[in-house]
């Protein structure tokens, strides 16, 4: 009755429009018009503030999807996609608020939030729904608490994990230092995990330096101490807003060290600025995206990608992109339409059956909700992503 109701609505609208001499209204994600057969996928994240860079990463990504798939037919006879991202600045009181929004128009599934406490938040209100939810960029461990709840990206602990494994099995460094956000629990996860893997590889933790949110703009007592500790990499499981700070502020210190991080250092050539760009040479991070991959759907992803924003895309958008491609994937599965009443909980079945092969990798899902796919490291090189791999 919502979808329906919704749909009623809609037409009214159009309907009012015409007659005032409007045209049809054209639907975000490439669908010319609105009809009964669209899957609408709600979603929120930062498109304005500090983190508006997620955001809007996640909003093209996932529009473009969309708009390839309305472009080429559609899918399973006839239906289109509408991919919708309203702005939550981050907030989890205004996340929620624009779920309720988007739920209200009639919203069939949700990639919840782009940062993990807006996530957490939608996901309280998704379980009251059993509505699918497929989160582009949740990366803390409650974003898929519950068995609706799915992620394209990786758990916090799981990119400590690797990113731990990928310096060692790289012979990245020996002698690790790390600057931290004790207030943010991205930060807190990601470092512990870290911690842990490093100690088991041999890794020796030189330096442990942390921050708060109220002091995340001076970091000259912390990397003078990572100064001091010989440290040959620094790892920062942090945000680029405040990455940049600091490794414009190592420059002037006179450090000499890799900068190491994982999926929240992803826009840090956006935040560190044009002037600055030559100190985020040699800068990596974890991601299971490069887009200088030569592998398929990867190379058309970024040339898309790069024609229609005229940038080149970072893991987030990828994240996005392909979590609209899965949840096609997990509706054709489903075999059922919007209408019906075991609708939601088929899409949930349906998401531990497919596999999607996507810009991120080859994924599948168990009932944890955790993506089964592989991670690798980028480089900045140039003022450009490059996979390790492909490092000159």
């Amino acid at each position: 009755m919502k979808k329906l109701m919704a749909l009623f609505l809609a037409a009214a609208m159009m309907v009012s429009m015409t007659a005032c001499g409007g045209s049809e209204p054209a639907a975000e994600g490439g669908n010319a018009a609105e009809t009964e057969k669209v899957l609408f996928i709600g979603g929120t994240g930062p498109l304005t503030g500090d983190y508006a860079t997620y955001g809007t990463s996640v909003k093209q990504g996932a529009e473009l999807a969309a708009a390839e798939i309305n472009a080429n037919g559609g899918f399973a006879d006839g239906w289109t996609v509408l991919a919708r991202v309203e702005d939550d600045q981050a907030d989890g009181a205004q996340a929620v608020q624009a779920y309720a929004t988007m739920f209200d128009d009639g919203m069939d599934v949700t990639l919840g939030g782009t940062t993990s406490g807006a996530c957490i938040a939608i996901t309280e209100e998704a379980v009251k729904d059993n509505m699918l939810l497929l989160t582009p960029s949740g990366s803390q461990l409650e974003c898929t608490q519950y068995d609706n709840c799915f992620r394209v990206c990786f758990e916090d602990s799981a990119q400590g994990l690797y990113a731990a494994n990928f310096i060692k099995d790289n012979a990245v460094a020996e002698k690790v230092a790390i600057i931290y956000d004790k207030s943010n629990d991205y930060s807190n996860g990601l470092r512990k995990s870290f911690v842990e893997t490093a100690a088991e590889n041999g890794l020796e933790i030189v330096a442990d330096e942390a921050f708060t949110n109220q002091s995340n703009t001076d970091f000259s007592v912390q990397l003078q101490a990572v100064k001091e500790s010989g440290a040959d990499l620094l790892f920062l499981p942090i945000y680029a807003q405040e990455a940049a700070y600091i490794i414009t502020q190592a420059d002037k210190a006179g450090l000499d060290v890799t900068f190491f991080g994982c999926d929240g250092l992803d826009g840090i050539l956006e935040k560190i600025g044009a002037d600055n760009l030559p100190l985020a040479e040699g800068v990596m991070l974890l991601t299971p995206f490069a887009a200088d991959s030569e592998t398929e759907p990867t190379k058309s992803f970024t040339a898309n990608y790069k024609a229609k924003y005229g940038t080149t895309p970072d893991q987030f958008a990828a994240d996005a992109y392909d979590a609209v491609y899965a949840l096609v994937a997990a509706f054709e599965k489903a075999g059922v339409t919007p209408e019906d009443e075991n609708f939601n909980q088929a899409m949930i079945d349906a998401m531990l059956e497919i596999e999607v092969v996507g810009t991120t990798g080859t994924m599948r899902w168990d009932a944890s909700g955790e993506p089964d796919k592989n991670a690798t490291a980028v480089v900045i090189q140039d003022g450009v992503y490059v996979s390790y791999d492909n490092v000159k």
